[in-house]
Protein backbone atom coordinates (compact mmCIF):
# COMPACT_ATOMS: atom_id res chain seq x y z
CA UNK A 1 0.00 0.00 0.00
CA UNK A 2 1.23 3.51 -0.81
CA UNK A 3 -0.29 6.87 0.00
CA UNK A 4 0.33 9.23 -3.64
CA UNK A 5 -1.14 12.10 -1.76
CA UNK A 6 -4.15 12.26 -4.27
CA UNK A 7 -6.78 12.37 -2.11
CA UNK A 8 -7.43 8.57 -2.50
CA UNK A 9 -5.84 7.65 0.70
CA UNK A 10 -3.51 4.66 0.40
CA UNK A 11 -3.99 2.25 -2.45
CA UNK A 12 -2.58 -0.99 -3.56
CA UNK A 13 1.22 0.05 -5.16
CA UNK A 14 4.77 -1.91 -5.41
CA UNK A 15 7.93 -0.32 -6.20
CA UNK A 16 9.31 -1.13 -9.81
CA UNK A 17 11.82 -2.77 -10.58
CA UNK A 18 14.34 -1.42 -13.16
CA UNK A 19 15.96 -2.87 -16.36
CA UNK A 20 18.91 -3.39 -14.28
CA UNK A 21 17.47 -4.90 -11.30
CA UNK A 22 17.72 -1.88 -8.66
CA UNK A 23 14.41 -1.19 -6.90
CA UNK A 24 12.97 2.12 -8.26
CA UNK A 25 9.82 4.23 -7.49
CA UNK A 26 6.28 3.74 -6.72
CA UNK A 27 3.67 1.92 -9.14
CA UNK A 28 -0.42 2.23 -8.12
CA UNK A 29 -1.49 -1.39 -9.24
CA UNK A 30 -4.04 0.45 -11.86
CA UNK A 31 -1.00 1.29 -13.64
CA UNK A 32 1.60 -0.21 -15.94
CA UNK A 33 4.85 0.06 -16.24
CA UNK A 34 6.76 -1.95 -19.39
CA UNK A 35 9.92 -4.03 -17.84
CA UNK A 36 12.07 -1.77 -20.30
CA UNK A 37 11.32 1.26 -18.78
CA UNK A 38 13.07 3.05 -15.92
CA UNK A 39 11.30 4.65 -12.61
CA UNK A 40 13.96 5.63 -10.14
CA UNK A 41 13.89 7.81 -7.11
CA UNK A 42 10.85 8.97 -5.98
CA UNK A 43 8.95 8.85 -8.64
CA UNK A 44 5.56 7.83 -8.69
CA UNK A 45 3.53 5.96 -11.34
CA UNK A 46 -0.63 6.09 -10.43
CA UNK A 47 -4.00 6.07 -11.81
CA UNK A 48 -4.62 4.54 -15.35
CA UNK A 49 -0.98 5.62 -16.51
CA UNK A 50 1.15 3.78 -18.81
CA UNK A 51 4.87 3.99 -18.83
CA UNK A 52 6.23 2.06 -21.58
CA UNK A 53 9.41 1.55 -24.23
CA UNK A 54 12.94 2.86 -22.79
CA UNK A 55 11.26 5.97 -21.29
CA UNK A 56 12.87 7.06 -17.83
CA UNK A 57 10.12 8.92 -14.66
CA UNK A 58 13.35 9.81 -12.35
CA UNK A 59 13.71 12.05 -9.41
CA UNK A 60 10.57 13.57 -7.93
CA UNK A 61 8.63 13.14 -11.11
CA UNK A 62 4.42 12.30 -11.27
CA UNK A 63 3.10 10.43 -14.33
CA UNK A 64 -0.86 9.95 -13.78
CA UNK A 65 -4.50 10.26 -14.67
CA UNK A 66 -4.45 8.63 -18.26
CA UNK A 67 -1.17 9.65 -18.98
CA UNK A 68 1.23 7.54 -21.76
CA UNK A 69 5.16 8.10 -21.41
CA UNK A 70 6.85 5.66 -24.35
CA UNK A 71 9.28 5.70 -26.53
CA UNK A 72 13.18 7.26 -25.37
CA UNK A 73 10.86 10.05 -23.67
CA UNK A 74 12.38 11.54 -20.31
CA UNK A 75 10.32 12.93 -17.09
CA UNK A 76 12.58 13.89 -14.56
CA UNK A 77 12.78 16.41 -11.58
CA UNK A 78 9.64 17.93 -9.98
CA UNK A 79 7.77 17.75 -13.59
CA UNK A 80 4.22 15.68 -14.09
CA UNK A 81 2.62 14.62 -16.94
CA UNK A 82 -0.83 14.06 -16.60
CA UNK A 83 -4.73 14.18 -17.41
CA UNK A 84 -4.70 12.30 -21.06
CA UNK A 85 -1.29 13.51 -22.00
CA UNK A 86 1.13 11.17 -24.34
CA UNK A 87 4.84 12.48 -23.78
CA UNK A 88 6.72 9.95 -26.35
CA UNK A 89 9.81 9.31 -28.40
CA UNK A 90 12.62 12.00 -27.44
CA UNK A 91 10.59 13.97 -25.53
CA UNK A 92 12.73 15.65 -21.94
CA UNK A 93 9.97 17.64 -19.87
CA UNK A 94 11.97 18.69 -16.57
CA UNK A 95 12.24 20.43 -13.42
CA UNK A 96 9.13 21.88 -13.12
CA UNK A 97 7.30 21.48 -16.12
CA UNK A 98 4.07 20.01 -16.35
CA UNK A 99 2.33 18.55 -19.57
CA UNK A 100 -1.18 17.69 -18.98
CA UNK A 101 -4.85 17.57 -20.28
CA UNK A 102 -5.40 16.23 -24.00
CA UNK A 103 -1.94 16.59 -24.75
CA UNK A 104 0.28 15.38 -27.07
CA UNK A 105 4.37 16.41 -27.26
CA UNK A 106 7.45 14.80 -28.67
CA UNK A 107 10.30 16.28 -28.14
CA UNK A 108 9.43 18.82 -25.64
CA UNK A 109 12.01 20.76 -23.67
CA UNK A 110 11.20 22.15 -20.24
CA UNK A 111 7.73 23.29 -21.62
CA UNK A 112 4.75 24.30 -19.47
CA UNK A 113 1.66 23.40 -21.10
CA UNK A 114 -1.52 23.20 -19.66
Amino acid sequence: MFDFQDGNGPVPAKRHINPDGSEGGWIADTAKVAKTAEVSGYAQVYGDAKVSGNAWVSGNAWVYGNARVYGNALVDGDASVSGNAWVYGDALVFGNAKVDGDTNKQGLNNETTN
